[in-house]
């Protein structure tokens, strides 16, 4: 028998997409628990769980005496990527693609308007990531710091909401790219892109954004092609 958890996964995926879609639309009624339960086959605990579900990602409301309606912002929530979402490497590769657009431009602006508090910050961020080398977790949240840190440069509140938002998100797990490779691997992965880092640093220091939007491209597409190549060669077992 399927687990109640994996039951309330599915459901509110399913109403979440015929909300997304328009099929239950801003204002709509839903219908009762009872008839959901009914309709869908399972507990009304699942549908309790699924519904509250919804409410706390913004896309219900409820209405004391008239019941639960889909909200009026419903269709317009935010942006979400949840850390659930990378442990794969093929969504790590769409959050690349993503910020290989994003971070070029991002660079480049930090360069044109960076102050010496926004030097001072991506230092630190970097000098953090170096003592934490053997320390994924501490070095992911080093390595965020450091983006956040050029997204505050840019003086964009947008670019530092969504930096800000999506956090240790932006950093692939190494784990997942260095799965079961001996320790000196993660040392040689970690220089390398502290190579990256570096390169982008110096060019907003320079206040050049030529070189640091090149500097920002050259180390999402190096990310983008190690993981990508990482695919392939799984891709390739498979099929052995």
């Amino acid at each position: 028998m399927p687990r109640s958890n994996s039951l309330t996964d599915t459901l509110f995926t399913k109403l979440e997409r015929q909300i997304a879609s328009g099929d239950m639309p801003p204002g709509s009624r839903f219908p009762t628990q009872k008839e959901i339960a009914e309709h869908e086959a399972v507990s009304r605990t699942v549908v309790r769980e699924a519904v509250a579900r919804l409410e706390a990602q913004g896309l219900t409301v409820s209405r004391q005496g008239s019941g639960v309606f889909v909200a009026d912002t419903a269709r317009y929530r935010a942006f979400q990527i949840t850390r659930e979402e990378l442990g794969e490497l093929s969504d790590v590769i769409k959050l690349l693609e993503m910020r290989l657009a994003i971070e070029t431009e991002m660079a480049a602006l930090a360069a044109a308007r960076r102050t010496t508090e926004d030097i001072a910050a991506m230092r630190d961020a970097l000098r953090r990531m170096a003592t934490m080398r053997d320390a994924p977790v501490e070095a992911a949240a080093a390595d965020a710091d450091f983006h956040l840190a050029i997204a505050r440069a840019t003086k964009n509140d947008y670019y530092v909401r969504l930096i800000d938002f999506l956090g240790v998100r932006l950093v692939p797990p190494r784990n997942l790219y260095l799965r079961d490779q001996p320790p000196e691997e993660h040392h040689a992965y970690a220089a390398k892109v502290r190579g990256e880092h570096d390169a982008i640093l110096d060019a907003i220091v320079r206040m050049d954004s030529n070189r640091a939007r090149h500097a920002a491209r050259r180390h999402m597409q190096e990310s983008l092609t190690r993981h990508s190549e990482l695919s392939d060669a799984a891709h390739a077992r498979e099929e052995e």
